[in-house]
């Protein structure tokens, strides 16, 4: 079994059980229509990209799939959509996951896309979309037998593919960096409010399958607590300056996945890529800038 399709089965069990044990927002028919819209979307984007007539043939119904080539990360991605974010417009989630797919096969540097497709969706529903579309860590609520089935989960892959240091280095200085930096400069707040946010699955879901995602993070040891490390530390950096939001987390991903080319093409000292990287860079501080200039929302799941 792959990773992909390892990584697949997991979130479709998660999906399952948060659709019958916790709070999934969407309609069982809306979830079966994101899933033959994603497998058709990358299926067709898939092809175009390998032979460009793919748009010809179209038109007149002979573009074939191999069996082979089922999309199992795109599936991953529209799960990881549907998991973290609530819209009560149904296009909204077709608009932002066929965006994050065709970014993954054209935006690439060196031909490796270094965007999670999950986390840009959920930046893209941000920004185009902010007052209609909420990032949410409580759909899958916070059953303990729930997150613990997520961890060994989200362990078995970690291990298999060598990202398991990621997570740790960004628990770790997530908590000091929240201690010393928001917790020990507010009167009001106590460190158990930031402990309680791991005892909602979905946030653990974002540690242990978005954040650690193997082709958009660091190969090297090194590379990844350094990344886990600055992750965290900017996440915070935005909970001290605009009040903690779940956005933060998502955010602070997103800005930081310039690092992984950064980091594995350093060597080759390309000038286009340095221009690239910084005008990216340049770009993601706009996206969030605007992002955070919007009003917060305070977004609840009833049951």
């Amino acid at each position: 079994m792959s990773v992909q399709q390892q990584q697949l089965i997991n979130l479709l069990l998660l999906l399952l059980l948060g659709f019958f044990f916790s709070n999934l927002y969407l309609l069982w028919y809306e979830v079966l229509g994101i899933f033959i819209f994603t497998f058709l979307f990358e299926l067709f984007v898939a092809s175009a990209e390998a032979n460009p007539t793919v748009f010809k043939q179209f038109g007149s119904c002979r573009v074939g799939f191999s069996r082979r080539n089922i999309p199992y990360s795109s599936l991953s991605t529209s799960i990881g959509v549907m998991l973290m974010m609530v819209s009560s417009h149904f296009y909204i989630y077709l608009i932002v996951i066929a965006l994050a797919l065709l970014q993954k096969h054209y935006l690439k540097i060196n031909k490796q896309h270094f965007f999670n497709p999950s986390n840009f969706a959920l930046i893209l529903a941000l920004s185009l979309f902010y007052d209609d579309a909420h990032i949410v860590l409580g759909q899958l609520g916070d059953e303990t037998w729930l997150g613990l089935l997520l961890g060994v989960l989200g362990i078995a892959i970690l291990v298999r593919v060598n990202r398991w240091i990621i997570p740790v280095t960004f628990i770790f200085f997530y908590l000091i960096f929240q201690y010393f930096f928001v917790v020990s400069l507010d009167p009001v707040l106590i460190m158990e409010e930031v402990y309680y946010r791991f005892y909602s699955v979905s946030f653990i879901l974002f540690i242990l399958f978005m954040l650690t995602d193997p082709k958009t993070t660091p190969s090297k040891n090194y590379g990844q607590i350094v990344f886990a490390f600055l992750v965290a530390l900017f996440s915070v950096g935005l909970d001290y300056f605009y009040g903690f939001r779940v956005q933060h987390l998502f955010l602070s991903l997103f800005f930081f996945s310039f690092f992984t080319p950064i980091v594995e093409q350093w060597h080759k000292k390309s000038k286009p890529l340095v221009i690239v990287t910084f005008l990216l860079f340049a770009l993601a501080i706009m996206v969030i800038i605007n992002i955070e200039s919007q009003t917060p929302y305070y977004f609840t799941m009833d049951g």
